[in-house]
């Protein structure tokens, strides 16, 4: 019977588990600290990813870990969870910093500011690639006094892409009227569109201020180095100068009349807006041979 007994001593008897439980749910000052982090953390996630939706996602995690740092001192258990949510701050405040001083940084005059806001915001360009055209132009606007020509036919060379800042252009050629520049227009986007980056050429067209005009330029050389760094930046330059261009076609369109009072459409041949009668007597019908 000894060895029987001697197992039995060593047999490890088996006890219930014992679990912390947990206390019941304090309405605390404590505790709403924790949910206001956890609301400001869930809203910080939300922001994009641009200058702004950035100061606003560090912003929110910063007063986010701020909240959970005041929970962690709280209660003298969660030393960890308090140097966490501290550095976390820590991290979050100095990222708010350096995100406003960078947008503090790709701060423009005011004509630029105008300029972004009515051509290239709507296109979702960022403030960082806006920054580069800008330097791009050196961040000057020129002056165009009345009466005063930017391009006189047939003798100014085709050498940079101007913007209408403020003011009215008028463009007429050998003398007759086409049409108006109004801000925030190309002033040569189709001279601009006709030509190579090897190509030169001058102007066919004459542009005079009615009043007092604002514009800003960019070189061609330097707007093409630019394009060959961003193909981000040539893309949205092809896309606005070629809705310009469009932009200025059809208001000519609008102002073309021939002779019998009818509007051209310049997309398509004139006889599509003569009757049936006027198109038998212009004899424009195509002979098909058998």
């Amino acid at each position: 019977m000894e060895p029987l007994d001697f197992y039995m001593n060593l047999t490890i008897q088996p006890t219930d588990a014992v679990y912390p439980f947990c206390e019941n749910w304090r309405d605390t000052s404590e505790g709403s600290a924790l949910q206001l982090a956890n609301i400001f953390l869930f809203f910080g996630f939300m922001g994009n990813s641009n200058f702004y939706g950035l100061l606003y996602l560090f912003s929110c995690l910063t007063v986010g870990f701020f909240c959970s740092t005041l929970w962690a001192w709280s209660d003298n258990c969660t030393t960890d969870s308090f140097l966490w949510s501290f550095a976390l701050f820590g991290v979050c405040f100095g990222q708010v910093l350096h995100v406003a001083y960078r947008l503090k940084s790709v701060s423009f005059k005011r004509e630029f500011q105008e300029l972004y806001r009515c051509m290239f915001k709507k296109l979702g360009v960022s403030l960082t690639h806006f920054g580069k055209i800008v330097a791009c132009c050196d961040g000057e606007v020129h002056a165009i006094e009345r009466d005063h020509c930017f391009a006189i036919e047939g003798k100014t060379t085709i050498d940079k892409l101007s913007v209408l800042l403020s003011g009215r252009i008028r463009v007429t050629v050998k003398g007759e009227f086409l049409h108006f520049i109004y801000p925030f227009q190309f002033l040569d986007s189709p001279e601009w569109d006709s030509l190579r980056p090897s190509e030169e050429g001058v102007f066919q067209v004459t542009l005079c201020a009615d009043n007092a005009c604002r514009y800003v330029g960019w070189r061609r050389k330097k707007l093409y180095l630019l394009f060959a760094k961003h193909r981000y930046i040539a893309k949205i330059f092809a896309l606005v100068v070629r809705n310009d261009i469009a932009e200025k076609l059809c208001s000519l369109n609008d102002k073309a009349l021939n002779r019998s009072g009818h509007r051209y459409d310049i997309r398509l041949p004139s006889y599509c807006h003569m009757t049936g009668t006027e198109l038998e007597k212009a004899d424009v019908f195509l002979q098909v041979p058998i």
